[in-house]
């Protein structure tokens, strides 16, 4: 009888670690999870969450424990790196968490893989659209091109969509490929570059089959509804919820690249798995852009209130315009998403809606703007 292949997932009683445990227990993967079950996503009194399957293996953890971590990796073939310090603008402040966690927990992993015997033979990193900064733009005269970011003068008039480098006229999103060079906009974008460049040149070197993977703006059941520096769809569900117009930066029409968790999963396990996806990076995403306004107002018809999106034409640091995925490359490997933006969000919502949710935006709005970081 075949001995079934061993899964360490890091974080992997977060929202898009857990589900990737069901996944992968499905497919017959013996699973160990480890996780430090961060407050800010778990709560004050954190738990192993009722949602992580009993048939894991679950440690309490922490990636920058290099004893213990070394300790779960032992047997393990598989790593699946999804333990992460997660939010743009907390980031911006919360600069030494966000490095020691996304950073340093990386390259302590990957100091183990190097200086000790172990029988890992795949590693996937979760890293992030993020790094992109700006996608990709069209200008109609100059044709494609590729932007650094917005003026400043230009943000602090409320001129807020993406203009020609060249002759400053408005300009038209293209879908993002991964041959886009990277331009960070947040200590968060900053160290996941890091996380995935650490990952792919060790890997590359010591010949252990590495995946970096770009997920998009993934949302779905299990995401925190509390942390007010999470997805923009939790995010806003939890405003809603308590009765509350969903507060969104600029004017709304920034657009984005939301994946459903059951879609963006599938991506996962099919890089897991497939002969040609080691030492390549891929976007996972849909492929097609949505405004953030159009996130909002769809969720407030599903929760039916009686709300209307608080639009403050205010910039966060750390935000970009407009990125969405360009999929053709993981297409190639045959993945294609299968659930609308609609549908995704109605299973959002069925889940929501059994929740219990303490919007606390207003509070880390305020802390962005006790830091300077609103215009």
């Amino acid at each position: 009888m075949k001995t079934a292949r061993k899964v360490l997932i890091t974080g992997g009683a977060g929202f898009i670690g857990s589900h990737t445990v069901d996944a992968l227990l499905e497919k017959g993967y013996e699973v160990t999870v480890y996780d430090n079950l961060c407050p800010q996503v778990h709560g004050p009194d954190p738990k192993k969450p009722e949602h992580l399957s009993p048939s894991a293996e679950f440690i309490l953890g922490d990636v920058c424990d290099r004893d213990a971590l070394q300790k779960v990796l032992a047997g393990k073939d598989i790593v699946i790196h999804d333990a992460a310090e997660v939010g743009v603008g907390q980031s911006m402040y919360e600069v030494a968490r966000y490095v020691k966690t996304n950073v340093l927990g990386t390259s302590i992993l990957w100091d183990i893989l190097v200086n000790t015997k172990h029988q890992v033979e795949r590693v996937l990193i979760a890293s992030s659209m993020s790094l992109y900064g700006e996608g990709l733009y069209l200008c109609p005269d100059h044709g494609p091109f590729v932007p650094f970011s917005r003026w400043s003068d230009q943000l602090e008039m409320g001129q807020w969509a993406m203009a020609c480098t060249h002759c400053g006229q408005k300009a038209v999103s293209l879908p993002t490929n991964e041959n886009k060079p990277l331009n960070c906009q947040s200590v968060y974008a900053q160290s996941k570059k890091d996380q995935e460049e650490y990952s792919l040149l060790l890997g590359d070197a010591y010949q252990i089959p590495t995946v970096a993977c770009r997920y998009f703006n993934c949302y779905g059941p299990r995401q925190s509804l509390n942390n007010p520096y999470t997805g923009a769809a939790a995010i806003f569900s939890s405003s809603i919820i308590n009765d509350q117009s969903p507060m969104i930066y600029e004017d709304g029409r920034q657009k984005r690249d939301f994946i459903h968790i059951k879609d963006l999963v599938r991506a996962k396990l099919l890089l897991l798995e497939h002969q040609d996806a080691p030492y390549r990076v891929f976007n996972i995403g849909t492929g097609r852009p949505n405004s953030i306004a159009k996130l909002a107002r769809i969720l407030i018809r599903l929760y039916e209130k009686d709300l209307e999106p608080e639009t403050i034409n205010k910039f966060r640091a750390g935000d970009i315009r407009d990125c969405y995925a360009d999929i053709s490359k993981i297409q190639e490997l045959g993945f294609e998403p299968s659930i609308s933006l609609e549908e995704g969000l109605r299973d959002l919502v069925e889940w929501g809606r059994e929740q219990e949710a303490s919007s606390t935006v207003e509070e880390a709005h305020q802390a962005l703007l006790k830091k300077g970081l609103v215009v």
